[in-house]
């Protein structure tokens, strides 16, 4: 019996001047474990006139995670942070009670051909951390853990599994996990992972019970001490989740909270520019009016 509990598969959102592919939340299934919202970036070739500028723009309740498989982006926010984030390193933003930030193409770049391919990713900050104090964390690609066993690849981009520990310094209990398989491989994560478990499939194929998934969907088990699938050669995967929240959380633009009062307020500031300032930067992206609201039920 097949563990599949739903197939999500990517649709297209616009983020302004790059078009993505959206995949949490979903109307079906809108938290796996405490990850609320995951982007895929690209790949796209970008030219020597086309740049990625998101402005300056708030966040509150959580923290986001960059993770490039191709690319660059600067990084810079209200904390004073002005970081390049670089293909395989790990960039960790929390928000919590409130922060500011920009993403841009590198100044070196911004008139050359160049290439963006990745994810982006946030994780819903447990009730009583909503309000921490903001902070920023980067890790380059050779402090992320990387091993491998029975000629399979595995990346522990952050969290807490297969007997491996990120640096990246998360507030619950999660993983976000990166294999790679040359050959045809199953994999077998049921003892080793908790909570509960989606996997993205990337490129290649999984194989369930003898169904076949295509790149660009993540499906989501019923039972995470069921995980077990197969990998076809040349296949990347991404096996993220764990412990859900008991409260629901709700959505509001880029405002995560379990209370709705607290995006109210994020609303108001934000509209008021009563959030902290980028040193350097100029300009905001104002609160839309049709910012999409949802109740997000974990």
């Amino acid at each position: 019996m097949s563990n599949i509990d739903l197939i999500i598969e990517e649709r297209p959102a616009d983020i302004g001047n790059f078009l993505v592919g959206r995949l949490l939340p979903f109307k079906g299934k809108r938290m796996v474990g405490p990850f609320i919202f995951i982007d895929h970036m690209g790949p796209a070739n970008l030219s020597d006139h086309h740049n990625i500028d998101i402005g300056p723009h708030p966040h509150i309740g959580l923290s986001t995670l960059t993770y490039l498989f191709e690319g660059n982006i600067m990084h810079r926010d209200s904390l004073g942070s002005d970081v390049e984030i670089k293909a395989g390193e790990v960039n960790w933003m929390t928000a919590g009670k409130g922060i500011v930030h920009s993403e841009r193409t590198p100044e070196y770049l911004r008139t050359s051909d160049k290439v963006l391919h990745g994810l982006q990713i946030w994780v819903a900050l447990p009730k009583d951390l909503e309000q921490m104090e903001p902070s920023f964390f980067h890790a380059g690609a050779g402090e992320i853990p990387v091993w491998e066993e029975d000629g399979v690849s595995y990346k522990l981009i952050a969290g807490t599994a297969l007997g491996k520990e990120s640096p990246v310094p998360v507030y619950s209990r999660q993983f976000l996990i990166e294999i790679k398989a040359p050959e045809r491989k199953t994999i077998k994560l049921g003892d080793k992972i908790f909570g509960e478990v989606g996997l993205y499939v990337l490129e290649g194929t999984v194989e369930n019970d003898g169904e076949q998934f295509e790149p660009r969907r993540i499906l989501v088990a019923k039972n995470s001490s069921l995980c077990e699938f197969t990998m076809e050669a040349g296949t990347t995967v991404y096996v993220f989740g764990g412990e859900p929240f008991p409260e629901e959380r709700h959505i509001y633009w880029n405002f995560v909270a379990s209370d709705l009062e607290l995006i109210e307020k994020a609303k108001k500031d934000w509209a008021d520019q009563q959030f902290p300032a980028i040193e350097g930067e100029t300009g905001y992206i104002p609160l839309p009016l049709g910012a999409f609201s949802l109740r997000q039920k974990s």
